[in-house]
């Protein structure tokens, strides 16, 4: 699983997720918080689940209706608010790409 293969990965360090069309950095996480605490969000929401402070904004957008999408594109996931502010919960197959 995703959340099986991160924590394998690193607990301290930041992994980068590329657009799986283009394969541009779109996110990295975590950042400003935990692998742990990153892994626990996303865990509790079944998708990776990336804050503000985590998107590589020259290429992600969030549509007016929440929508998340590459600059190219790609349908990412969707913008989903709580109590700590934006949260992306993005579906992993659209960012399971490879280094452009």
């Amino acid at each position: 699983s995703f959340i099986e293969e991160a924590r394998n990965m690193s607990t301290e360090g930041e992994i980068t997720f590329y657009d799986s069309n283009t394969g541009k950095p779109l996110f990295v996480a975590p950042t400003g918080r935990t692998m742990e605490d990153f892994l626990f969000e996303s865990r509790n929401h079944g998708w990776p689940s990336f804050r503000d402070d985590e998107v590589v904004w020259e290429n992600v957008r969030c549509l007016p209706d929440g929508e998340t999408v590459s600059v190219d594109g790609t349908h990412l996931g969707h913008n989903l608010p709580d109590q700590k502010g934006s949260r992306y919960c993005i579906n992993l197959v659209s960012v399971a790409g490879n280094p452009e």
